[in-house]
């Protein structure tokens, strides 16, 4: 596990809000009509006007800048001409890269009107990010903050995706250690403050398995339950952890 130092985290906070103004930008025109294209090409634009890169773009192929996750699509969902319709719920994930650092967050919005069940879904899904940071400190285990994400998203009669994962982050998307979702407390790694890792609850209206289409990319609910994805990069400290993702 590589531990950053405060110049370090700096500017992982500095990619992050790049990231977190980004999801700001396409609030604003998330509405029935609009393509999942034209979403990827507001935030590409977006992005690189504050001189960020896009961490996704031409990563392991990926060909886009955000990933678009429909409704049942878990994740990796590729933007093209998809149309988001009234009733739609999007996850949206997005990588940034700044001067050497990344930042890597996820939210899910709500489509025009959407039912009951999915703003519930969608609001567990990003409750449970934050009942699982409350583990996120110092001498911790990281499965003591998967514990918590799964302990309470399923007293809430939902299901964490189990074949995907959170995880280290900093120089590159992706960094050791691992971060379940699921899994027993007091496992894994030990928290150290200066270790920078995204946690992102992946949750699922009915059972938690999943397969990966033939694209090679999107991830569905097996079952055609509805999904949703929260997540924010954080630093662990010597107090409470540090949202690098959040304005």
């Amino acid at each position: 596990m590589y531990i950053k130092s405060a110049r370090e985290i700096e500017i992982m906070k500095a990619a992050g809000e790049i990231v977190a103004l980004t999801f700001e930008k396409l609030k604003e025109v998330i509405k029935p009509g609009i393509t999942t294209k034209e979403l990827d090409q507001i935030a590409e634009k977006f992005i690189r006007d504050n001189k960020g890169t896009p961490a996704f773009l031409g990563y392991n192929g990926y060909p886009a800048s955000i990933c678009t996750s429909i409704n049942e699509e878990v994740v990796h969902g590729i933007p093209g001409g998809r149309v988001l319709k009234d009733g739609d719920i999007v996850g949206i994930d997005i990588g940034v890269v700044y001067n050497g650092y990344c930042g890597d967050a996820a939210r899910t919005f709500e489509v025009g009107i959407v039912t009951e069940n999915a703003k519930r879904l969608i609001e567990i899904t990003k409750e449970s990010f934050f009942k699982g940071i409350i583990m996120a400190v110092e001498g911790k285990r990281v499965q003591d903050i998967s514990n918590a994400i799964q302990t309470f998203v399923e007293s809430n009669g939902y299901s964490v995706v189990r074949d995907l994962v959170g995880h280290g982050i900093g120089k590159n998307m992706h960094e050791a250690p691992q971060v379940p979702n699921y899994g027993r407390a007091g496992k894994g790694p030990r928290l150290k403050a200066g270790l920078t890792i995204a946690v992102e609850p992946m949750v699922n209206e009915s059972g938690f398995h999943v397969k990966t289409l033939s694209d090679g990319w999107t991830v569905v609910t097996l079952d055609g339950s509805l999904s949703a994805h929260y997540e924010n990069t954080i630093a662990i400290t010597t107090g409470e952890p540090k949202i690098l993702t959040m304005v």
